[in-house]
């Protein structure tokens, strides 16, 4: 056996591995949905803020249940569109969409996740909403992080991104709403998009 055949032995041993232990039928345009879907749910909240509280937000109003109405919408559409197209791809490429390596993909990702947004939901019931942009952002680059392992390695990086943007968010909660923006929707669609080109778009 030449040196060359062991080398692409090697390679092709490496890749069964990878997919054996990582889920990676993730879609970018998953991605983008989701950064378009932040967009249009930020647009109409900051429409409501400035037409109907004259520019503040009233935390005990209409306007702010509404927003996190709108927050939670988006969330629903965001996972809604990324299981939709990742089981497309996933049949499209003759892969299982539930198998060990996906089951651990999730796990990983919703723990910080859920534990994330029930300290939210607590501190809002106690009346703390200045920080609630920073903890989002937060929680969510440690759940890309925490995933990361588990599926296409570059998702971590924009784990990092939503972890420096929150801490930028703790110590400015003043632009937490355009760091949010910038977080969910911006980034997303710039992930997204590499993501397309380097991994769906082939």
């Amino acid at each position: 056996m030449s040196s060359e055949d062991y080398l692409k032995d090697i390679s092709e041993i490496k890749n069964l591995m990878n997919k054996s232990s990582r889920f990676i039928s993730l879609s970018g345009l998953s991605g983008i949905l989701a950064g378009v879907y932040a967009l249009i749910g930020a647009t109409v909240a900051y429409w409501l803020v400035i037409n109907q509280s004259y520019g503040k937000l009233l935390l005990d109003g209409w306007v702010f249940k509404t927003c996190l109405v709108i927050l939670a919408l988006v969330a629903l559409l965001s996972v809604a569109t990324a299981i939709f197209l990742t089981t497309r791809k996933a049949k499209k490429n003759s892969e299982k969409v539930w198998d060990n390596s996906s089951k651990r993909l999730i796990l990983n990702f919703i723990i910080p996740l859920i534990t994330g947004g029930i300290y939210i939901l607590i501190i809002l019931g106690q009346q703390k909403y200045g920080q609630t942009g920073a903890l989002m952002l937060i929680f969510y680059g440690l759940a890309l992080v925490n995933a990361s392992k588990y599926s296409i390695g570059d998702i971590r990086y924009l784990g990092f991104i939503q972890l420096v943007l929150g801490l930028i968010c703790a110590w400015f909660p003043g632009y937490g709403f355009w760091l949010w923006v910038l977080g969910f929707g911006i980034m997303h669609i710039i992930y997204g998009t590499i993501m397309y080109y380097k991994y769906d778009k082939k």
